[in-house]
């Protein structure tokens, strides 16, 4: 039985060729003897050393496939192809980030300034841009007009009644050292002229009052602007001091960023800061003033960024964030491909001279494009792996090569993991 079983079978090996012929002679000579643990025995040996062929031909295959795998240890594995980089010392903006509201750099209130007169007509709206003493409501006039001309007419009574008491007086004081008058008759005589003068003047202020009552139906921008809201209202009777409509001067904004306390120390007026719209549009501005106090609940204070020109990306009552620009400083940087983020902590691989990984956590600072800051962990002058490190593990062998030759090594390894 054991001699048909190993009859017709060819294994690519020849020495386990030769093996299979001894085997299959030595069953034929004792197939006589029943003797059945010998064949389990025999039968047992040729499968393990089929097994045994099988593994050395496959790893010989591997090894053919890939002659830069190496053998380790712990047996072989395969070598990534990646590039490696060392940290660079290149200059960092510093900057603080905030994030605040915008608001109006100065917000005019358009007030009423006249009693019991009604709304004929308003010329804007909000929204609209107005320049400094533009027309923007006019108020009914027919009864200033009316109370105008009378006091008019009240100071031509009494600048002719001051032209008959100024005479009067005049001739008293002519006739006063012949003693044709008695002296309580000068006297009555000039003071009548003082008084005709002083209703005169009464008259006068009257005329001049209602003058003013006359410019004031005729409501004016006090200066250039935006209006950013109207209650003014066709036909209602407004009262002194009613707002009419608020006005942004000069169309200005400003970004009042909350800073935090501990950071105040580093700002001063006129820093350049950025300011991101919520379109994505970057706007440019300066710190104007920097808040006297700090909020005790949320330890802030407000930093005033001038924003000149901003009115048409941005909007008051906007939140927006930025970036308050402090200058610059030497930093250790490394690309942001050669930075691992695993488990809530960042890593690098360096690359030792055995060729072999090991993974070195670091603290990571700014950041600038695609330069990431390494503030502590790594030495100027270490090698670590350039791109693909998500691939790798600690300890694992990799073959470093030039950056012109990374493609290529990739390309000829089949579409592999590679670092490059």
């Amino acid at each position: 039985m054991t001699a048909r079983l190993f009859r017709g079978r060819v294994h690519p090996s020849t020495g386990v060729a030769r093996r299979l012929g001894t085997l299959r002679t030595h069953a034929l000579r004792t197939a006589a003897r029943p003797a059945l643990p010998a064949a389990i025995a025999a039968l047992g040996l040729c499968v393990a050393l089929t097994i045994a062929t099988f593994d050395g031909g496959s790893a010989r295959a591997q090894t053919e496939a890939n002659p830069g795998a190496r053998a380790t240890g712990k047996g072989t594995r395969a070598t990534l192809t990646v590039e490696t980089v060392q940290p660079e010392s290149v200059s960092l903006a510093l900057r603080i980030a905030a994030a605040g509201n915008v608001a109006a750099w100065q917000e005019a209130v358009i007030s009423a300034e006249v009693a019991g007169l009604r709304l004929t007509e308003v010329l804007v709206n909000v929204g609209d841009a107005v320049r400094a003493g533009q027309l923007l409501a006019t108020f009914s006039a027919d009864s200033v007009n009316a109370d105008l001309a009378l006091q008019r007419a009240a100071l031509a009574e009494a600048e002719a009644a001051f032209g008959e008491a100024r005479a009067n007086a005049e001739r008293a004081r002519q006739v006063q050292a012949s003693g044709a008058l008695s002296a309580q008759q000068i006297g009555q005589l000039l003071t009548a002229e003082s008084t005709a003068r002083a209703r005169v003047e009464a008259a006068r202020a009257q005329v001049l009052a209602q003058e003013l009552r006359l410019k004031y139906t005729r409501v004016l921008a006090p200066d250039t602007g935006l209006i950013s809201a109207r209650t003014a209202t066709v036909g209602a009777v407004a009262q002194p001091g009613q707002e009419l409509f608020r006005l942004i001067r000069q169309a200005r904004l400003e970004w009042r960023a909350e800073v935090p306390a501990a950071q105040l120390h580093r700002l001063r007026p006129g820093m350049p800061v950025r300011v991101t719209a919520p379109s994505g549009e970057t706007l440019d501005g300066r710190v104007r003033m920097i808040g006297p106090t700090v909020d005790g609940a949320s330890r802030n204070a407000l930093v005033y960024v001038d924003l000149r020109g901003a009115a048409g990306a941005l909007k008051a009552g906007m939140f927006v964030r930025g970036e308050i620009d402090l200058g610059a400083t030497q930093a250790l940087t490394l690309p942001q491909s050669a930075v691992l983020l695993r488990e809530g902590f960042t890593y690098v691989y360096r690359v030792g001279d055995d060729d072999r990984v090991a993974q070195v956590k670091v603290d990571t600072g700014r950041r600038d494009g695609d330069r990431v800051e390494i503030v502590k962990g790594l030495a100027a002058g270490t090698r670590v792996v350039r791109a693909g490190v998500a691939f790798l593990t600690d300890g694992d062998t990799v073959r470093v090569v030039q950056p012109a030759t990374a493609e290529g090594a990739a390309a000829r390894a089949g579409g592999g993991p590679s670092a490059t």
